[in-house]
């Protein structure tokens, strides 16, 4: 199933880059619907590193929805465009109901100004992902009023 946002923002390409790359920018742009807290020894960076970041997520910061990897790569740009893509999956919780993930996020500049932004959701969970379309749904209308509501601050 996919879920797609295309959305133009008030920043610079640099500004929303630097945002989506950041375990902060993440924090932001979701909570306080979902929270997420680092399970890394030295807890989140200032930007995301190629590779598996666990972390454990709350359902309006104290419902327990259990715990996944972030799996962070950078593709390679396409002119303008840059790439961030999730390919994590869960490890407890609702989480391992997902057997694939791939969420990829994409930044260009905007034609008149601005930031281009671009997010697909790719998931599959079988059976249960036409239940889990409609949540994936909202929390994504959700993050494009954080990001729009944010955009400007970066």
């Amino acid at each position: 199933m996919r879920v797609l946002l295309k959305l133009i923002l008030d920043c610079e390409p640099d500004a929303a880059w630097r945002a989506i790359r950041s375990p902060a920018g993440l924090r932001s742009v979701s909570a306080p619907l979902m929270v997420f807290h680092s399970l890394e020894p030295d807890g989140f960076q200032e930007e995301w590193s190629e590779g598996e970041h666990p972390v454990r997520v709350a359902g309006l910061g104290v419902l327990p929805l259990g715990e996944q990897v972030i799996a962070i790569s950078y593709p390679p740009t396409h002119g303008h465009t840059r790439l961030v893509r999730d390919s994590g999956y869960g490890v407890s919780g609702i989480f391992t109901a997902v057997n694939y993930w791939e969420h990829t996020m994409a930044v260009a500049p905007a034609h008149g100004g601005g930031t281009l932004y671009r997010d697909q959701l790719v998931f599959d969970a079988g059976p249960l992902s036409p239940l889990l379309w409609p949540m994936y749904w909202v929390f994504w209308q959700y993050r494009a009023l954080r990001m729009r509501a944010l955009a400007r601050t970066w």
